[in-house]
C-alpha cells in the first residue's frame, strides 16, 4: 500500500469518525478535534493487540496490516515533526508518552515498535498509591507540549489505582496565512444560527482573488499557511453549504462519500465578489470510547486482545480522551489537541464567487502535500467557546 492511498484511507475514516462526532458529540454547537491524534492513539492500541482485536482496529483504521500502519505513522511523524518555523513555515510539535506502572514493564517487541514508529516517551509511575499525581503530570506534560492551549486533557478522578497503563499524545501547530488579513478591515456583521437567530460577529475581508470551488450545495474555499524550506504545504479549507441550515446535510455527505475531500478541494485563484470570514477561538474535550463503539471498533474497551503490549495482564481500554483548541485570527491560525487512552488490566468558476461565512460552516487544516487532515472543526456559533 503506498503512502498515497493509505493517506487517502485515513482521510475516509478521519471523515466518517467526524461525521459520528459532528452529529452526536456537538449536534448543535461548536466542536474542534484532531482526526490525526486520535488515529495515532488507535495505532499504539493496535500495536500491543493480536487476534481479532488487532483485526478490528486494523479494519477501523483501513490498514492491511500493522507493518503498514506503524510505517504510516512513521511517515506522518516525520511530516508533522518538521518544525519550519525558523524559515517562515508553520510551527509544527508532536508528541508520544505512555506512563507503565511500576511494577510492570512493556514486552521488548512492542517498546521496539512504539520507540522506531512513534518516538514514545516511556514514563514508569506509581499508580497504585499515586493516581493523583499522575493526573497532573500528564496534564502537565500536555500543556507543556501544546505551548499552554491544552491544560486539563484528564479529568480528575479518572486515574486511580487499577489504572495499569497511558498513552497520550499531543499535536501542535500555528501557522500565518499566505496572505495576511488587514486588522483594520474586521468589522462585525451578523452570523446567522439554526434556530434562525444571529449574533454580532467580528469578519475578517480582503480583496484578493482567492483560491475557490462551487459545488452542488456547497462552496470550498482554501488558505494556505505562509510556506517554509521544507516545502510542506498546510492549508485551511472552507466548507460552506449554500443553504444556512444546510451544515448538517454537508456533514452527511462529506462523512457518508469515499474520497470525497479529494473531489472537492479547489485549485485555482478566483475573483470574489463579497468576501468575509468569521474570526474564532474555540476549544472542546470529549470522551472518544462510546463514538468508536458505535462505528464497529467494539473489542479494544472489552477486556481481549490487548495482550501483547506487557507480560501476564490482558489489558483493555477504560476511557479515551480528547481535547482541542484552534483560534483563527488576521495572522493565521493557531491549534492544538491531546489524546489520551487509560487502559486497565482484565483484573479490571470564471465568474466571481461571493463566499461569505455569515452561517454555520465545517473547516479543516490539511497537509497538502500527503493529504493529512490535522484538525476538523464545524462552527455554529463564532462566538460560542
Amino acid at each position: 500500500m503506498d503512502l498515497r492511498e493509505s493517506i487517502a484511507n485515513q482521510t475516509d475514516v478521519a471523515l466518517t469518525l467526524s461525521k459520528q462526532l459532528l452529529l452526536t458529540q456537538a449536534e448543535d454547537s461548536n466542536l474542534v478535534f484532531s482526526p490525526l491524534s486520535i488515529h495515532v492513539v488507535l495505532g499504539l492500541i493496535a500495536a500491543g493487540s493480536a487476534g481479532p482485536t488487532q483485526d478490528q482496529l486494523l479494519s477501523f483504521l483501513k490498514v492491511k496490516s500493522t507493518d503498514h500502519l506503524h510505517s504510516l505513522a512513521s511517515q506522518l511523524l516525520a511530516v508533522m515533526l518538521a518544525n519550519d518555523s525558523a524559515a517562515g513555515g508553520p510551527k509544527m510539535s508532536f508528541a508520544n508518552g505512555i506512563w507503565i506502572d511500576k511494577s510492570l514493564a512493556l514486552r521488548p517487541s512492542f517498546q521496539r515498535v512504539v520507540d522506531a514508529s512513534y518516538k514514545v516517551a516511556t514514563n514508569l509511575v506509581d499508580f497504585k498509591t499515586k493516581a493523583v499525581e499522575v493526573t497532573s503530570e500528564v496534564n502537565a506534560w500536555a500543556e507543556r507540549e501544546t505551548s499552554g492551549l491544552i491544560k486539563e486533557v484528564l479529568p480528575p478522578g479518572l486515574v486511580d489505582s487499577s489504572t495499569q497503563l497511558i498513552f497520550a499524545n499531543t499535536l501542535y501547530f500555528k501557522g500565518a496565512w499566505n496572505d495576511k488579513f488587514d486588522p483594520s478591515k474586521t468589522k462585525d456583521n451578523d452570523f446567522f444560527l439554526l434556530n434562525g437567530n444571529s449574533v454580532q460577529v467580528p469578519f475578517m475581508t480582503s480583496e484578493n482573488k482567492q483560491i475557490l470551488g462551487a459545488y452542488d450545495g456547497f462552496k470550498v474555499l482554501a488558505l494556505p499557511y505562509k510556506q517554509g524550506e521544507d516545502k510542506h504545504q498546510f492549508s485551511m479549507y472552507l466548507l460552506l453549504p449554500d443553504a444556512r441550515d444546510g451544515l448538517p446535510a454537508l456533514v452527511e455527505k462529506v462523512g457518508s462519500e469515499s474520497g470525497f475531500l479529494d473531489r472537492h478541494l479547489p485549485y485555482k485563484k478566483l475573483e470574489v465578489g463579497e468576501f468575509r470570514i468569521p474570526r474564532f477561538k474555540i476549544s472542546f474535550g470529549f470522551e472518544a470510547s462510546e463514538d468508536l463503539k458505535k462505528l464497529g471498533l467494539v473489542l479494544p474497551f472489552s477486556g481481549g486482545g490487548l495482550t501483547q503490549m506487557v507480560d501476564s495482564l490482558n489489558l483493555y481500554v477504560s476511557a479515551i480522551f480528547h481535547k482541542s483548541f484552534i483560534e483563527v485570527n488576521e495572522e493565521g491560525t493557531e491549534a492544538a489537541a491531546a489524546s489520551v487512552v487509560i487502559m486497565y488490566g482484565s483484573s479490571r468558476f470564471s465568474e466571481k464567487i461571493d463566499f461569505v461565512a455569515d452561517h454555520p460552516f465545517l473547516f479543516l487544516v490539511r497537509e497538502d502535500m500527503i493529504g493529512t487532515i490535522l484538525f476538523v472543526r464545524q462552527v455554529f456559533n463564532p462566538l460560542a467557546d
